[in-house]
């Protein structure tokens, strides 16, 4: 990035946002936003912007922070910004991939095609994808780069479980397992899994033997926490020593992290893609690197 760029982020998020700028070389710049009664959003952007901008936003919670995107990428374009890069630890709408039922929103389709329109880069973590192959297909910008925190978050489990077996909770979840087993060498494998509803899941456990095993079952995120606390539970019938969890977003709708622990899951590690007080890794470093890969 060029040394006159900049960083803009919100109150909520400055922590994050003075990690990535100190290790990404940028000049951070608050974006101030003020609600009115009638819940309308206005928001105040640095009066000049230079020619190369990065807005920092992470997507959990995302209807109020899509508006904010669209007003924010909109000003900074009339404010000097030539080539807007979005940084979006966690990226929201990209599930609903194609039309279960009739009539459905693809909201993936929808709101990936919005972003690019309004962004030049696109830059997120483990992006919950599944029919599709790259971030690209779901976000069509010039440049939508993927990174994974898998290899971080097994670094952190190398030093704390270091003869961990680590657990995917479905297929989905292979793809993290392996990049952070192959860097250990430690033994991993997967579960298969159907899922019935938003809270209801069947999990079996893969033909292996979990008997006096650390297990550490890893994923992208925790939303409602059934699928993890199933998977645990099951490893631990299995005769598992312990089952502590690793993921890259904790979402944590509701009750799932108790819910969760009730399963008989000791620890709880996070990345800061989303801000919680399970975070024991930080992601500036990693962001910093795909900004630096921009064109």
């Amino acid at each position: 990035m060029p040394e006159s760029a900049v960083l803009l982020y919100f109150e909520d998020e400055a922590p994050a946002a003075w990690r990535l700028a100190d290790a990404a070389d940028l000049k951070p710049c608050l974006v101030q936003r003020h609600r009115f009664p009638d819940g309308e959003l206005q928001l105040t952007l640095p009066a000049h912007l230079p020619p190369h901008v990065v807005l920092l936003r992470s997507l959990h919670a995302p209807n109020d922070k899509l508006v904010e995107l669209l007003l924010a990428a909109q000003t900074a374009r009339e404010l000097g910004a030539q080539h807007l890069s979005l940084v979006a630890p966690y990226l929201a709408y990209m599930r609903q991939d194609m039309a279960f039922a009739p009539g459905q929103a693809v909201s993936q389709r929808i709101v990936g095609a919005w972003l690019a329109n309004l962004f030049n880069a696109v830059i997120t973590v483990d992006p919950h994808l599944h029919r599709v192959a790259s971030l690209a297909q779901a976000v069509p910008a010039q440049q939508a780069i993927t990174l994974s925190a898998a290899p971080l978050l097994g670094d952190w489990i190398a030093r704390h479980r270091p003869n961990a077996f680590l657990l995917g909770p479905d297929s989905e979840s292979a793809q993290w397992v392996t990049q952070a087993a192959s860097a250990h060498g430690f033994e991993h494998a997967v579960c298969t899994k159907l899922r019935r509803g938003d809270r209801e899941v069947e999990v079996v456990l893969p033909a292996c033997a979990l008997r006096g095993k650390a297990v550490v079952i890893l994923d992208d995120m925790a939303s409602s926490g059934h699928t993890l606390a199933t998977a645990a539970a099951l490893a631990l019938a299995a005769g598992a020593a312990s089952v502590d969890v690793a993921v890259t977003h904790a979402l944590l709708a509701g009750d799932a992290l108790q819910h969760i622990h009730q399963a008989g899951v000791g620890e709880f590690w996070s990345t800061d893609a989303i801000a919680h007080a399970s975070n024991v890794v930080q992601l500036a470093p990693l962001l910093a690197q795909g900004l630096k890969s921009l064109a």
